[in-house]
């Protein structure tokens, strides 16, 4: 069997809007779980009440995915700034 090698080089990944992506998933959890409470019994009746404590838990995990993401977000924009102000001024030589 051959190895199979790349033809083209990778393309860069997309960058959009991450952190308001993120936020918008946490916040429709969060609505589908308050959708989801007042028929609770429903739910419980039918042994479906796992879908109301998935809605939540996808909430919770958002709410650490927006956490996550915005500190990937300042910190690749502090490195942007670092690379321009290293662009900007020589380094200077490291003193022995």
């Amino acid at each position: 069997m051959a190895k199979w090698t790349p033809k083209h080089e990778a393309p860069e990944p997309l960058e959009g809007p991450v952190v308001a992506t993120i936020t918008g998933g946490t916040i429709l959890w969060f609505v589908l779980f308050l959708v989801q409470v007042p028929f609770y019994g429903w739910f419980d009746d039918r042994d479906l009440t796992w879908w109301v404590w998935t809605c939540l838990a996808g909430a919770g995990l958002g709410l650490i995915g927006i956490w996550y993401v915005r500190k990937r977000d300042a910190a690749i924009k502090r490195h942007a700034a670092a690379r321009r102000a290293g662009e900007a001024t020589p380094t200077p030589p490291p003193v022995p």
